[in-house]
């Protein structure tokens, strides 16, 4: 491969949280790794390879300019977000009105919602759900209101339409958070699954907050569809959000934005992101994303696919081989794992909370699915280079499944 994904970086020291910090509820209870064991950084999702060389370039460039003062987005920001859209996701026509930066993605959720709900109106979101959602609903004055996926018989996660309009309907719903591709599931919806998901929007009247932060990480096999893409009315229904943090490992940055086609959305949403005096772009954030959209940022991008996709085909089949009562759906796109480990814990006679500790004893850091609504699961983060991959599955099949 032409970039490094191999290196094994030492962010120790670094202000990293992945690599200094336990994640609860290991942090609260005190768990230590044991003497001997190196940390392996699998809990939050940020990446654990070197940043893109086009993103350290832009950057690099502009720090040489020692005056950092006060400034308006350069038509280059602009530029780079159409033709990454073009260029990856299809997007024949975006005007440049249609963008708007966000400090982060949960956000720009917050500012729609405030926008498109009053405070104590039901907001429906499908679980297993990103942790985010529910904590900025919950401190939001929202009532979250779940639609659960299911597995299908082949193992694969779909959206429960007849349920999804029967709480819609009884919880008198006007606004959804819709995650795509869906975290901690890491599926990628087809594009007749997500047609379908709109009619019923459509049809009752709600609309669609499309988080999309995800998209440019789809395993081989698969293609990102961008909701607003499905019809001429999703376009108008839907306020989709965006990052090149996710991507590129950039979320010490900060950086986002929205893609808002219905100019009365747009007005109103803008009007709210404004409201703290803080939503404005960093002018490195904004070096950061030209450099990460430059045609080498999109090379880069599709080796790291690559690698994401051997890693999780290797983790994938060494789950299914030697941790029996342990499964998964095999995701799609994102970098994450959700491990479903109920009938692995009730033939040990083990408390999830023993095998979290367990794992992060010997260095393993995995993080808690309880919060993310998976009753007995653990999250993994496997953007991480293969040999440290194996060097975790190794440790949990020798000292944490073997029980």
């Amino acid at each position: 491969m032409k970039y490094d994904f191999t290196s094994i970086l030492d962010r120790h020291g670094k202000d990293s949280m992945a690599a200094d910090q336990l994640p609860p509820p290991g942090n609260e209870k005190g768990w230590k790794i044991k003497e001997g064991f190196t940390r392996i950084p699998m809990w939050v999702a940020d990446m654990n390879f070197p940043v893109a060389p086009s993103v350290t370039k832009a950057l690099t460039e502009r720090i040489s300019h020692p005056s950092y003062g006060y400034f308006t987005p350069r038509d280059a920001y602009y530029e780079a977000i159409i033709r990454w859209q073009r260029e990856r996701n299809k997007v024949a026509e975006l005007p440049r009105e249609a963008i708007g930066y966000e400090n982060g993605v949960l956000g720009g959720i917050v500012s729609a919602l405030h926008t498109l709900c009053s405070q104590g109106d039901a907001v429906l979101i499908h679980t297993p759900a990103y942790i985010g959602f529910t904590n900025i609903l919950t401190n939001n004055g929202y009532k979250s209101v779940h639609s659960p996926l299911k597995l299908d018989g082949n193992g694969v996660w779909r959206m429960d339409y007849g349920d999804m309009e029967e709480k819609i309907k009884r919880h008198h719903i006007h606004a959804a958070i819709f995650c795509s591709p869906h975290n901690p599931s890491g599926r990628v919806w087809e594009r007749w699954e997500i047609e379908r998901a709109m009619e019923i929007f459509k049809e009752n009247d709600v609309y669609v907050i499309s988080d999309e932060i995800w998209s440019d990480l789809i395993l081989e096999g698969h293609r990102h569809i961008p909701t607003q893409s499905v019809s001429e009315d999703a376009k108008m229904r839907t306020v989709a959000m965006y990052a090149p943090t996710k991507t590129f490992s950039l979320a010490g940055l900060i950086g986002s934005y929205h893609i808002i086609y219905n100019p009365y959305l747009r007005d109103r949403i803008r009007k709210e992101s404004s409201l703290c005096h803080y939503n404005e772009v960093n002018v490195l954030s904004m070096h950061s994303l030209i450099g990460a959209y430059a045609p080498e940022g999109q090379e880069w991008v599709e080796e790291l696919c690559q690698v994401l996709t051997r890693n999780v085909n290797y983790a994938c089949a060494y789950i299914e081989k030697h941790f029996e009562g342990v499964s998964l759906a095999k995701p799609q796109g994102t970098y994450m794992l959700f491990l479903d480990c109920t009938r692995w814990c009730k033939n040990h006679q083990k408390t999830l909370d023993d095998l979290l500790e367990a794992g992060t004893g010997v260095g393993v850091v995995w993080q808690d699915g309880r919060p993310f609504f998976g009753d007995c699961h653990i999250r993994m983060n496997l953007a991480l280079p293969f040999s440290m991959v194996e060097d975790a599955f190794e440790r949990l099949r020798e000292y944490v499944f073997c029980k």
